[in-house]
């Protein structure tokens, strides 16, 4: 039985890629008259057959990758806005387009498949933003097609994820802070609330293990409800009895929600109390946040190569991709001692 014609076989042989080859046999925009002819052509003397199942009704990809994002993340000057925002820039430069799906808290359960896959409206999924794990692991099982996932991961076996690095940059933050002199120092952040949140605790902690500083409890402060992520405006602190001289915050959101409570009770920043955030993200009381910088366009980047080798069928990387980036200095941290 002769092998079934695919598109990466008809794109090798007139030497552009798959969305360009899927996009000249459906008559979509993006490809010149001579080169679409030339594809057809090829494709029929070839032998080329649309494939079946779900996309028996049209011929080849459709040219659109989907972004998932949980709804409670997303307002017009959030983090994952910019970072989508990112996304569709660096999918305009490969042929394709995004189609943005927000998923409702009451949707984020095993069963829910997002409607633009039960509609074969895409050629892969991009999950942004960290959703229930048991969701996760649906996904995984039930999406037959390619499938990132960003700004979060877990420990399953073949789960292909693109992140920023958590770890050390809230522990190049610490460092800051200790190397202005500081030594009580605390950490701002719902524990285990997210997977991003959980590794800049633990960059916190190393820098103050390092120093031989004490890491005390009544200094680390919930920036949310336990087991439930919730968007930047929701994020809110308790601020305890006696304060430690500066606060490592697992976000600049959460660190202007703490500079907040501060400026309630009276006191200053950073006169009073230093404060940095990570991120270099949210708008916030007017203080210029020293903050790390996440390096989204690189994230963004990695993201769209890394689901666009999955449908062309190509090498990719698989796992966990870390991207770094750097601290910046600004106002929110007074040097003592």
């Amino acid at each position: 039985m002769a092998k079934a014609v695919k598109l990466a076989d008809i794109a090798e042989v007139v030497g552009v890629s798959i969305v360009t080859v899927s996009k000249a046999l459906s008559d979509k925009p993006g490809v010149g008259p001579e080169l679409r002819e030339r594809i057809k052509k090829l494709a029929k003397e070839m032998g080329y057959m649309p494939v079946g199942g779900l996309r028996a009704s049209r011929t080849g990809l459709t040219g659109n990758i989907g972004v998932l994002i949980p709804k409670r993340f997303v307002d017009n000057a959030s983090f994952y806005w910019e970072l989508y925002q990112r996304i569709v820039d660096c999918l305009s430069g490969k042929e394709y387009y995004s189609i943005l799906e927000l998923l409702e808290r009451e949707n984020e359960v095993p069963g829910h498949l997002p409607d633009m896959v039960k509609d074969d409206k895409v050629d892969g999924l991009i999950a942004l933003g960290q959703t229930d794990m048991d969701y996760v692991r649906y996904l995984q099982e039930e999406v037959r097609l390619p499938l990132q996932f960003l700004d979060f991961y877990c420990s399953d076996d073949g789960f292909d994820t693109v992140i920023s690095d958590g770890f050390y940059g809230m522990y190049r933050m610490t460092e800051y802070l200790i190397g202005m002199g500081h030594r009580q120092i605390g950490f701002v952040g719902t524990r285990l609330a997210t997977s991003s949140i959980t590794d800049r605790y633990l960059g916190y902690c190393k820098a103050m293990m390092e120093h031989g500083l004490a890491v005390k409890e009544e200094w680390i402060l919930n920036d949310r409800p336990a087991g439930k992520d919730v968007s930047s405006p929701e994020l809110d602190v308790k601020l305890p009895e006696k304060l430690p001289t500066a606060f490592s915050c697992n976000c600049d959101a959460a660190a202007y929600a703490l500079i907040r409570r501060l400026n309630e009770k009276g006191l200053n920043v950073p006169g009073d109390i230093s404060v940095v955030g990570y991120d270099n993200h949210a708008a916030g009381v007017g203080l210029p946040l020293t903050t790390y910088a996440v390096g989204m366009r690189k994230m963004a980047n990695a993201c769209v190569d890394t689901i666009l080798r999955k449908i062309n069928g190509e090498t990719y990387y698989r796992g966990v991709q870390i991207i770094t980036g750097h601290v910046i200095v600004r106002e929110s941290v007074k040097q003592i001692g």
